[in-house]
């Protein structure tokens, strides 16, 4: 009738979490479609609508003569997909389940696993897209050539971590501002359309052209980015580390913020407002 409960060692502990942050990453896949293969379809479309969309965007502003000397549509498709790819982390970890969800009565989930499966899960999706974008241009249309491919993809993985990091911050804060935090995050995806200066070389841009985007982490993964993709281009307007160290501190504060809040909303958060 009653049974004693074993303590399990550390390597069952490891992987009963590896196992519940994997199928959980799978119903985060499948939050936008029943299908995964039809939401990353659907991530794929919204990219190449957004690259098409950039691309004669610079070619009818005339900006295409001030691009990277190479490929234009790579060059426009290095912004796209490090810009989308940040975004969608921010969104998918601000998302996630929060503390009050009924997902948490559950005694194995935690609100760890709801926020590592949320972020692996948007990088499977946008990795994936972008796979499948490149090899279909690079089969179909013309050739690839990518300078230095480890650099470029640690560079993606950097925009993921930092959309991450911004997305952890907005999970504290989302439970006590429910509204602000929404609106917030429209405004920052909206205003990083132009400040993650993908339309521009950094290279290229004066003084006080740059100090109006070198605030923004993103803008520094681009341009970084950028020269790990062309051979003929290398950043001097744009740090490595910045973003990097700008990604610690917010997921410091996302983490502080997440235990802070989730503490509280143990003694029945909804009831209590």
């Amino acid at each position: 009738m009653f049974q004693a409960e074993g303590r399990s060692s550390t390597v069952q502990g490891a992987a009963t979490l590896l196992v519940l942050v994997y199928h959980n990453s799978v119903r985060s896949i499948r939050k936008s479609h029943r299908n995964a293969a039809i939401a990353i379809l659907f991530n794929i479309l919204q990219k190449l609508v957004m690259v098409l969309a950039f691309f004669l965007l610079l070619d009818i502003l005339g900006l295409r003569r001030l691009a990277i000397r190479g490929d234009f549509l790579l060059y426009v498709m290095s912004g796209i997909f490090v810009f989308v790819a940040h975004v969608k982390s921010v969104g998918a970890v601000m998302g996630s389940e929060g503390p009050t969800s009924p997902m948490m009565q559950h005694r194995p989930m935690n609100q760890v696993i709801a926020v590592c499966a949320a972020a692996l899960g948007a990088l499977y999706i946008q990795a994936v897209s972008m796979i499948a974008i490149l090899l279909v241009y690079h089969l179909v249309w013309t050739p690839i050539e990518i300078f230095q491919p480890f650099g470029a993809a640690m560079m993606l993985l950097l925009s993921w971590f930092s959309g991450c990091s911004v997305g952890m911050v907005l999970l504290a804060l989302k439970p006590w501002f429910p509204k602000t935090t929404a609106i917030f995050m429209q405004i920052y995806s909206r205003a990083n359309m132009f400040a993650s200066g993908k339309m521009f070389v950094a290279n290229t841009l004066p003084a006080h052209m740059v100090a109006l985007f070198d605030w923004n982490p993103l803008f520094h993964i681009i341009d970084q980015g950028r020269g790990y993709i062309f051979v003929n281009y290398n950043p001097m307007k744009s740090s490595l580390m910045y973003p990097f160290w700008v990604s610690l501190a917010l997921l410091a504060i996302g983490i502080i913020g997440v235990f802070y809040t989730s503490r509280h909303a143990s003694l029945s958060w909804d009831a209590a407002r």
